[in-house]
């Protein structure tokens, strides 16, 4: 049984630094970087999961899964005709579970409608078939009643496994104004579930909410558990300032209340990312990208000695800012510096997935439109 007890064990630690420096050319020593076309012709594809024979599942946010295996991308056969799919909502997160190989089971984040009615952003858990051409829903919903805004702003959903094989959710605060602080929605929040039940798990923060795990965020996008250490790490957008990543610590509120403390209705974005004068405790961000935003997206740790000075890094994809970038971390998981990508430096668009493959490269999901790609990044010579 996966216990509370663990998770707090590895996730004390708060920052409380300052936003750091703008982004700068890799160190010396970083490789270079060759960036592959691994798949072309996807629409808004969302997410990237790996599979024990090399192929690879993409959620398309228009409510399509797909297969990519030896460079041939092949649609799944799945019912998604719930998918509500209209703004910045649809079939979103996607994880693979560490079973597959025997249970060929993996979940994906959508927007769920019901005749023709936006109702919720739920959880659903697939079984894939022997040959990779249709999956079957085994756990429907596997975890529901996260809110949805009917438009589908603010209504992204992202998967992870957590440090004690858990299912992590990070979830959008549906551009309403009282949701992040609410511990009775599910929005603006990250969750903690059993990933083969859905159930909630013993040992909550929150023991009145046990599915909470960390509050008063805007607008979830990315989530990564950091290797061999059980910290988790969170990107988020801002209004027009102040993206964060932050480093999440059990049922702590990172401070966005666009109500001001209830007593706006409207949805009121000049209040701060992180609002430490209404919130002493607010968790500071880890890093903050200031004015301009970068959009920041999903989030993956570069592992191996191939990615030179790199190895170690929270990789960060952005929609807005159209590039990768690289949080390298201490040992406390404190930024050191901020990393730009030249070769992923707004030469394929805007950039929504990163994740790193079994094979030790990077993949990368483009959102630019109907003729998106999945990139296989790796150092020269890896």
């Amino acid at each position: 049984m996966i216990t509370w007890a663990l998770g707090a064990v590895l996730l004390l630690s708060a920052c409380t630094t300052e936003p750091t420096a703008p982004p700068a050319p890799p160190p010396p020593g970083t490789p270079a970087l060759q960036v592959q076309t691994v798949a072309a012709g996807l629409e808004h594809p969302w997410d990237v999961g790996f599979l024990p024979d090399g192929s690879m599942l993409v959620t398309e946010r228009a409510g399509r899964l797909q297969l990519v295996r030896d460079g041939v991308t092949t649609a799944v056969r799945a019912d998604l005709s719930d998918v509500h799919a209209r703004g910045e909502a649809g079939l979103m997160g996607l994880l693979v579970h560490p079973d597959f190989a025997g249970s060929r089971q993996f979940s994906t984040c959508q927007a769920h409608a019901q005749d023709g009615r936006a109702v919720d952003v739920r959880v659903s858990t697939w079984q894939l078939s022997a040959d990779g051409a249709s999956a079957t829903r085994v756990g429907d919903p596997l975890l529901s009643g996260i809110p949805l805004n009917p438009s589908g702003r603010h209504s992204g959903c992202r998967l992870a496994l957590g440090p004690a094989g858990e299912l992590l959710v990070a979830t959008g605060d549906t551009a309403r104004a009282g949701v992040a602080q609410d511990l009775g929605s599910l929005g603006g929040k990250t969750l903690r579930a059993d990933l083969a039940t859905g159930a909630a798990l013993p040992g909550a923060p929150l023991p009145e909410h046990p599915y909470v795990w960390t509050y008063g965020h805007r607008n979830l996008q990315g989530v990564a558990v950091r290797p061999g250490s059980g910290q988790v790490y969170t990107a988020e957008h801002g209004p027009d300032v102040d993206d964060e990543v932050n480093l999440l610590r059990a049922g702590a509120n990172y401070g966005w209340d666009p109500s001001q403390g209830g007593t706006e209705t409207s949805y009121d974005e000049s209040v701060p990312m992180t609002d430490t004068a209404r919130f002493p405790d607010a968790v500071a961000a880890l890093w903050s990208s200031g004015d301009p935003t970068e959009a920041v997206s999903g989030a993956t740790f570069l592992t191996g000695a191939q990615w030179g000075p790199l190895e170690g890094g929270l990789v960060v994809a952005a929609l807005k800012g159209q590039q990768a970038l690289v949080l390298r971390l201490d040992p406390a998981g404190q930024v050191s510096d901020v990393v730009q990508l030249p070769e992923l430096d707004g030469t394929h668009g805007r950039l929504r997935a990163v994740q790193q493959g079994p094979d030790g490269a990077l993949y990368v999901t483009t959102d630019n439109g109907s003729g998106d790609e999945l990139l296989r990044v790796t150092p020269t010579g890896g």
